[in-house]
């Protein structure tokens, strides 16, 4: 069983835990997740199963992110959201139509300050465990891209909005600074990612989902249709040989017209072999990643 399986993250867990969830269903050894959600937060964590897959995560084609967020303005905490302690409380909460035009506002490259409660690691150490004994250390703000943030609904005092952003993106941040720009602050009461690496929320799978299955492997999404953004070629039985063993092809002998790309391998009898690379002005497709099925 080797590929990946969409955990639909339950709120309260780590995402290490939710690993050790689809290791327990599936019965496999070798999992890796293709990034941290916070325990509040639920959603969309894709979960490498079996095989070498694990090693596969750093190449899947997109390393974009979907979030649907929920925050309350006029409250702000040492977390950034709803579960820390509280630093500052305001009575000066604009009107919806203003907090629309700062939603709106927050679009393309922007310069974002980690939160102290992440997993950055500063001189070994994370974040969050120096901000556990009350240390706060400089960070660097680091340049992330909001392709798209949009208002949803305000209903009870709160908003919520839909992000789509890139990678290292903390929407705790980019809620703290929404707040920050409104002059009142605001803090984040609940978060569900709803992409992830090119999966969406539709392919995401429960807990209970996964227990009750009588065939977990029927939630299985294999590797080379995770990767099916890349294009694919076909090799010999002698190329396909010299792939596995991790030989580099002769792109003349492909009878293919190669670009600079990551390219999907296949045998002649359609099996995944891996991923090869073609880079520009080379003569050959180098194996980026031979593919080990259970």
């Amino acid at each position: 069983m080797t590929g990946f399986i969409i955990l639909d993250k339950p709120e309260g867990i780590s995402s290490f835990i939710g690993g050790a969830i689809v290791r327990r269903v599936t019965g496999e050894k070798k999992t890796g997740h293709t990034g941290t959600l916070d325990p509040m937060a639920t959603g969309v964590l894709p979960v490498a199963v079996g095989g070498n897959a694990p090693r596969f995560i750093e190449l899947l084609p997109s390393h974009d992110k979907g979030y649907r967020a929920s925050f309350r303005l006029g409250t702000t905490t040492d977390t950034l959201d709803i579960t820390g302690t509280v630093l500052s409380t305001s009575d000066n909460i604009p009107d919806e139509e203003a907090v629309k035009k700062i939603i709106a506002h927050f679009q393309g490259e922007i310069l974002q300050l980690p939160p102290m409660y992440s997993a950055i690691k500063k001189d070994g150490k994370r974040l969050y465990e120096l901000a556990r004994q009350g240390i706060e250390v400089e960070r660097e703000k680091r340049i992330v891209t909001i392709y798209n943030c949009d208002f949803v609904s305000f209903e009870n005092g709160e908003y919520t909005i839909d992000v789509k952003c890139s990678k290292g993106t903390y929407i705790r941040s980019l809620i703290s600074d929404i707040g920050e720009m409104l002059g009142c602050g605001a803090v984040m009461t609940a978060l569900r990612r709803t992409l992830s690496n090119g999966f969406s929320i539709n392919d995401a799978h429960t807990e209970e989902e996964l227990k009750s299955a009588e065939d977990v492997s029927q939630f299985i999404i294999p590797v080379d249709k995770a990767l099916e953004a890349y294009p694919a070629i076909k090799v010999s039985e002698a190329q396909t040989k010299r792939f596995r063993n991790g030989g580099e092809l002769d792109a003349a002998r492909l009878h293919t017209k190669l670009v600079p790309s990551l390219y999907r391998v296949y045998s002649p009898d359609n099996k995944f072999l891996g991923l090869g690379e073609y880079r520009e002005n080379e003569t050959n497709l180098f194996v980026k990643r031979v593919f080990v099925n259970d």
